[in-house]
């Protein structure tokens, strides 16, 4: 339960996650671009356009290895592409092994739940048509 309250509060830390908007037509970022912001419990976030807690955005989010996400769901549909590591994504009571170049999209507040599988941290590249939340399942 200590866990999971740890992972709801740095998941909900995303929100205060943000990056300017850009002019450029064309934008270039390579891994050492990123500012990955910690949101505690090994979870951190590196944001590359938009705003997180207003509107579109896309960013990394980087899991922990051993990580178990609680059932939860976000209120707006997201795109995601499994960079690294691997993942048991659960959603409506089944299973799905991810590994690296995987792609998933949850939309309808489809709730899930994510674990990280193996020794290796595991890194998504998201993209959220709207303000980024997470909502616990009761």
């Amino acid at each position: 339960m200590k866990l999971m309250h740890a992972v709801v509060f740095s998941l909900s830390a995303l929100l205060l996650v943000g990056v300017p908007a850009r002019a450029e037509s064309t934008v270039v970022m390579t891994k050492a671009d990123l500012k990955w912001k910690d949101m505690g419990n090994g979870i951190a976030a590196a944001p590359v356009s938009g705003d997180m807690a207003t509107g579109q955005s896309r960013f990394f989010l980087k899991y922990p290895a051993g990580l178990v996400t609680p059932n939860h769901h976000h209120d707006t549909d997201h795109y995601v592409t499994l960079v690294s590591g691997a993942i048991t994504l659960t959603v409506a009571g089944k299973e799905y092994s991810l590994g690296p170049g995987d792609y998933f999209a949850l939309t309808d507040k489809q709730p899930h739940v994510a674990k990280v599988e193996g020794s290796e941290d595991a890194v998504f590249f998201i993209q959220a048509d709207g303000p980024w939340n997470v909502v616990m399942e009761k």
